[in-house]
Protein backbone atom coordinates (compact mmCIF):
# COMPACT_ATOMS: atom_id res chain seq x y z
CA UNK A 1 0.00 0.00 0.00
CA UNK A 2 0.89 3.23 -0.85
CA UNK A 3 0.65 6.76 1.08
CA UNK A 4 1.57 10.04 -0.36
CA UNK A 5 1.51 13.49 0.99
CA UNK A 6 1.62 16.88 -0.64
CA UNK A 7 0.36 20.83 0.64
CA UNK A 8 -0.69 23.75 -0.98
CA UNK A 9 -1.21 27.17 0.04
CA UNK A 10 -4.62 29.36 0.02
CA UNK A 11 -4.87 33.07 0.32
CA UNK A 12 -8.04 34.02 2.54
CA UNK A 13 -9.29 37.39 2.71
CA UNK A 14 -10.38 39.86 6.13
CA UNK A 15 -14.38 37.57 5.69
CA UNK A 16 -15.48 34.26 5.52
CA UNK A 17 -13.47 33.06 2.23
CA UNK A 18 -13.85 30.00 -0.31
CA UNK A 19 -11.46 27.95 -2.34
CA UNK A 20 -12.32 25.31 -4.65
CA UNK A 21 -9.55 23.58 -4.52
CA UNK A 22 -11.14 20.13 -6.40
CA UNK A 23 -8.38 20.61 -9.97
CA UNK A 24 -5.27 20.91 -7.60
CA UNK A 25 -6.51 18.06 -5.13
CA UNK A 26 -7.22 16.28 -8.72
CA UNK A 27 -3.32 16.88 -10.03
CA UNK A 28 -2.06 15.87 -6.72
CA UNK A 29 -3.89 12.41 -7.12
CA UNK A 30 -2.36 11.90 -10.29
CA UNK A 31 0.99 13.19 -9.47
CA UNK A 32 0.78 10.54 -6.55
CA UNK A 33 0.40 7.66 -8.53
CA UNK A 34 -2.40 5.96 -6.20
CA UNK A 35 -5.34 4.41 -8.07
CA UNK A 36 -7.44 3.24 -5.85
CA UNK A 37 -7.67 3.87 -2.01
CA UNK A 38 -8.43 7.23 -0.30
CA UNK A 39 -8.09 10.63 -0.38
CA UNK A 40 -8.03 12.97 2.56
CA UNK A 41 -8.04 16.65 1.87
CA UNK A 42 -7.30 18.49 5.61
CA UNK A 43 -6.84 21.37 7.43
CA UNK A 44 -4.92 22.28 9.83
CA UNK A 45 -6.17 25.71 10.66
CA UNK A 46 -8.73 25.44 13.33
CA UNK A 47 -10.85 28.32 12.03
CA UNK A 48 -10.33 26.79 8.51
CA UNK A 49 -12.70 23.94 7.22
CA UNK A 50 -12.85 21.52 4.00
CA UNK A 51 -15.70 20.28 2.82
CA UNK A 52 -18.07 19.07 -0.37
CA UNK A 53 -20.81 20.76 -2.16
CA UNK A 54 -22.11 21.07 -5.80
CA UNK A 55 -21.27 24.04 -7.60
CA UNK A 56 -23.66 26.51 -7.18
CA UNK A 57 -22.93 28.40 -10.41
CA UNK A 58 -24.21 31.37 -10.19
CA UNK A 59 -22.44 34.33 -7.81
CA UNK A 60 -22.71 37.08 -4.90
CA UNK A 61 -21.58 40.78 -6.10
CA UNK A 62 -18.19 39.57 -4.08
CA UNK A 63 -17.80 36.56 -6.14
CA UNK A 64 -19.51 33.91 -3.32
CA UNK A 65 -21.44 30.87 -4.92
CA UNK A 66 -25.17 31.46 -3.75
CA UNK A 67 -25.30 27.92 -2.41
CA UNK A 68 -21.72 28.78 0.15
CA UNK A 69 -23.51 32.66 0.74
CA UNK A 70 -26.84 30.73 1.99
CA UNK A 71 -24.18 28.41 4.06
CA UNK A 72 -22.78 31.97 5.61
CA UNK A 73 -26.27 32.88 6.10
CA UNK A 74 -27.41 30.11 8.45
CA UNK A 75 -24.09 29.55 10.42
CA UNK A 76 -24.30 33.44 11.12
CA UNK A 77 -27.47 32.97 12.93
CA UNK A 78 -26.49 29.62 14.36
CA UNK A 79 -23.45 31.09 15.27
CA UNK A 80 -23.16 35.42 14.88
CA UNK A 81 -20.07 37.07 13.87
CA UNK A 82 -17.66 37.60 17.03
CA UNK A 83 -17.58 41.80 17.25
CA UNK A 84 -16.56 42.62 20.67
CA UNK A 85 -14.83 41.48 23.32
CA UNK A 86 -16.97 39.25 25.92
CA UNK A 87 -19.42 38.56 23.27
CA UNK A 88 -17.91 34.64 24.06
CA UNK A 89 -16.15 33.21 26.69
CA UNK A 90 -13.68 32.80 24.58
CA UNK A 91 -10.70 34.10 24.63
CA UNK A 92 -10.18 34.43 28.29
CA UNK A 93 -7.88 36.84 30.32
CA UNK A 94 -5.01 33.75 30.41
CA UNK A 95 -4.99 33.37 26.42
CA UNK A 96 -5.71 36.68 25.28
CA UNK A 97 -2.19 37.51 28.09
CA UNK A 98 -0.26 34.55 25.79
CA UNK A 99 -1.74 35.69 22.45
CA UNK A 100 -0.46 39.26 23.15
CA UNK A 101 2.77 38.12 24.89
CA UNK A 102 4.11 34.96 23.33
CA UNK A 103 2.89 34.99 19.85
CA UNK A 104 2.72 39.12 19.61
CA UNK A 105 -0.87 38.78 18.50
CA UNK A 106 -2.97 41.82 18.32
CA UNK A 107 -5.85 42.13 20.58
CA UNK A 108 -8.68 42.82 16.93
CA UNK A 109 -7.18 38.92 15.73
CA UNK A 110 -8.54 37.76 19.13
CA UNK A 111 -12.34 37.85 17.85
CA UNK A 112 -12.06 35.29 15.78
CA UNK A 113 -14.30 32.43 18.15
CA UNK A 114 -17.10 32.35 15.71
CA UNK A 115 -15.02 30.92 12.80
CA UNK A 116 -13.31 28.38 15.60
CA UNK A 117 -17.16 27.75 16.39
CA UNK A 118 -18.01 27.38 12.54
CA UNK A 119 -15.46 24.85 11.72
CA UNK A 120 -15.93 22.49 14.63
CA UNK A 121 -19.29 22.37 12.93
CA UNK A 122 -18.27 21.72 8.99
CA UNK A 123 -15.57 19.82 10.31
CA UNK A 124 -11.77 20.40 9.04
CA UNK A 125 -11.79 17.14 6.79
CA UNK A 126 -12.97 15.24 4.00
CA UNK A 127 -11.90 11.77 2.97
CA UNK A 128 -12.96 10.98 -0.64
CA UNK A 129 -12.79 7.06 -2.13
CA UNK A 130 -10.67 6.98 -4.90
CA UNK A 131 -11.79 4.43 -8.24
CA UNK A 132 -9.46 3.95 -11.17
CA UNK A 133 -8.00 7.21 -10.35
CA UNK A 134 -10.77 9.23 -9.99
CA UNK A 135 -12.22 11.07 -6.84
CA UNK A 136 -16.06 9.77 -6.81
CA UNK A 137 -17.23 13.18 -6.02
CA UNK A 138 -20.88 12.63 -7.81
CA UNK A 139 -21.41 14.53 -11.02
CA UNK A 140 -21.31 17.84 -8.85
CA UNK A 141 -19.34 17.47 -6.26
CA UNK A 142 -16.74 20.33 -5.26
CA UNK A 143 -14.11 20.20 -2.62
CA UNK A 144 -13.88 24.11 -0.67
CA UNK A 145 -11.51 25.02 1.03
CA UNK A 146 -13.04 27.29 4.06
CA UNK A 147 -11.25 30.39 6.04
CA UNK A 148 -13.53 30.88 8.62
CA UNK A 149 -11.60 33.48 10.28
CA UNK A 150 -12.52 37.14 10.02
CA UNK A 151 -10.27 39.19 11.62
CA UNK A 152 -7.32 39.19 8.87
CA UNK A 153 -5.75 37.80 5.53
CA UNK A 154 -3.44 35.06 6.01
CA UNK A 155 -1.97 32.20 4.03
CA UNK A 156 -3.44 28.71 4.82
CA UNK A 157 -1.81 25.27 4.15
CA UNK A 158 -3.77 22.32 2.70
CA UNK A 159 -3.09 18.95 3.41
CA UNK A 160 -3.62 16.07 1.08
CA UNK A 161 -2.93 12.39 2.39
CA UNK A 162 -3.42 10.04 -0.08
CA UNK A 163 -3.82 6.30 0.61
CA UNK A 164 -3.48 3.40 -1.81
CA UNK A 165 -2.68 1.41 -4.49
Amino acid sequence: MAVYHETFQVASGQKVSFEDVTEKVQEIVKRSGVSNGLVNVFSQHTSCCVFLQEDSEDLTYNHIPLLLQDMVNVLGRIIPSCEYEGQYLHPGPIHTENAKRLRDEKSEWLLNTDGHLRSVLLGRSETIPLLDGEMTLGEFGRIYFSDMDQTRARERTVRVQIVGE
